[in-house]
């Protein structure tokens, strides 16, 4: 499916969707509980669930050993 930038969603890229970032936008997004990191870019927007800020690829998720929780404690950071 598309998604809001028009291009294709690939859970195998390291893309994610924020409400207001540009897309294009790389944002480095650390799992605070380990301490890994991903570098992401913006190609969607959302996530429309209240207290969510950034909604991850398949791919990002794993990199940042979050991917069977579904949702845990990040911080960004737009270099």
């Amino acid at each position: 499916q598309k998604t809001a930038s028009g291009e294709l969603y690939d859970g195998a890229k390291l893309t994610a969707a924020h409400r207001t970032l540009p897309f294009g936008t790389i944002v480095k997004v650390t799992n605070i509980s380990n301490s890994k990191s991903v570098n992401v870019r913006i190609n969607d927007r959302g996530p429309f669930s209240d207290g969510r800020i950034i909604d991850l690829s398949s791919a990002a998720a794993a990199a940042i050993g979050i991917q069977h929780d579904g949702v845990a404690q990040v911080e960004l950071v737009v270099p």
